[in-house]
C-alpha cells in the first residue's frame, strides 16, 4: 500500500516540490507535511525523493529522469564502509556495504556516500538497476517503519557518478534546509497522531461532553503543534530570505528540538487521554503511531541538544 501511495504521487507530480531557497520554502515543508500527515513512512520517502533533487540541482549532479524515485543514503555506520575508486575506464566504482538504507527495493536511483581516497566523504549517484547492488535481507524487527524496506545494501563495483566535491554533501548551506524538510515530516506525521483527540474531543458520548482532563491534554498538544508550525514558517522565511544564510544549522537545530517536543507530546497525550482503545481498534493509528516513534529516533536526543545549546551560546 505505502509503495503504491509513493508511486501515485511521483506520477501525478506531487513529488515536485519548490526547492529550498526558491521563495517558496514554506510551501514546500507545508507540502511534506500534509503528505506524512496522509501516511508516515510514504511521507519519509517521498522527503528523501525531494530532497535527492534538490543535491541534484544544487550540486550540478546528473538530471534526474522522469518516473524514477531516489533515495538518499548517507547514514555512516562503523561496521559498514562504502569506499569510491576509479577504474580503468575513468568510471568511479562503489564497493562496500551501505547502512540504513530507505526504500532499498524500491528506489529507482540513490545518492549513496562513501569514503574517497584522501579519506573524504564523496556523494554519487547510482542507478540501483545495476547487478553490483544488492540489497541484502531484511532484518527489521519493529512493526514500526517496517514498510519503508529500510535495509543494508552491498555494492560490488557499482558504478557511481560523483555530485559535487568530496565533502560538499555536508558543507552546503541546503544540508541543513533538508534537516528541516525531514522535521516538517514528523510535524506531519504529530498532527495525523493527533486528530483522534481533536475528534474525541469535539464529539459528545451519550449526551456527555469530554472530560476536562482531555481537554487539557489537547490544549497541550494543540499549543506544540502551534509552537512547531511557527517554527517552520519563521525557517521558511529566513532560507528564502538568505539561502546561503550562516545561520543555517543553529535554525534547523531549533525547529528540530521544537517539532520533536511537539512528536513527544502528541504521541504521549493522545495515548493518556484516549487510552488503549485507538491503539489497540483503530488500525490506521496504530500504524501511525508506530511509524511516527521510530521515525523520531532519527533525532540524536540529547547530543543534538548539546550541539544546538553550543550553537546557541555563541
Amino acid at each position: 500500500m505505502t509503495v503504491a501511495l509513493v508511486r501515485r504521487w511521483l506520477d501525478a507530480g506531487e513529488l515536485d516540490l519548490p526547492a529550498p531557497g526558491s521563495g517558496r520554502t514554506g510551501t514546500r515543508w507545508w507540502k511534506l507535511a500534509a503528505l506524512t500527515e496522509n501516511d508516515v513512512v510514504a511521507g519519509r520517502l517521498a522527503e528523501a525523493h525531494a530532497d535527492a533533487l534538490a543535491i541534484l540541482a544544487e550540486l550540478g549532479g546528473p538530471s534526474p529522469e522522469t518516473g524514477r524515485l531516489w533515495g538518499v543514503w548517507a547514514a555512516e555506520a562503523p561496521h559498514a564502509v562504502v569506499t569510491a575508486r576509479d577504474d580503468a575506464d575513468g568510471r568511479v566504482r562503489l564497493d562496500g556495504t551501505k547502512a540504513w538504507c530507505s526504500g532499498a527495493g524500491i528506489c529507482t536511483d540513490a545518492l549513496i556516500t562513501a569514503r574517497c581516497g584522501d579519506n573524504g566523504r564523496g556523494l554519487y549517484a547510482v542507478d540501483l538497476g545495476q547487478d553490483e547492488v544488492e540489497p541484502l535481507p531484511d532484518e527489521w524487527n519493529n512493526v514500526g517503519m517496517h514498510e519503508s524496506d529500510t535495509r543494508s545494501v552491498r555494492l560490488n563495483g557499482a558504478v557511481g557518478v560523483p555530485v559535487g566535491r568530496p565533502g560538499e554533501y555536508l558543507s552546503r548551506p541546503g544540508f541543513w534546509h533538508g534537516a528541516i524538510g525531514v522535521a516538517a515530516c514528523w510535524l506531519g506525521g504529530a498532527r495525523g497522531v493527533a486528530a483522534p483527540l481533536y475528534r474525541a474531543v469535539a464529539t459528545e458520548h451519550d449526551g456527555k461532553a469530554p472530560d476536562e482532563h482531555a481537554r487539557a491534554h489537547l490544549g497541550a498538544v494543540d499549543a506544540a503543534l502551534a509552537a512547531a508550525e511557527a517554527m517552520l514558517v519563521s525557517a521558511a522565511r529566513y532560507v528564502d530570505a538568505e539561502p546561503h544564510g550562516d545561520r543555517a544549522e543553529l535554525i534547523a537545530r531549533r525547529v528540530r528540538a521544537v517539532v520533536e517536543s511537539a512528536v513527544d507530546e502528541a504521541i504521549v497525550r493522545t495515548g493518556r487521554a484516549l487510552g488503549p482503545g485507538p491503539l489497540v481498534l483503530d488500525a490506521r493509528h496504530a500504524k501511525r503511531v508506530a511509524d511516527l516513534t521510530v521515525y523520531v529516533r532519527q533525532s540524536h536526543a540529547e547530543r543534538d541538544l548539546a550541539a544546538l545549546g553550543k550553537l546557541a551560546a555563541k
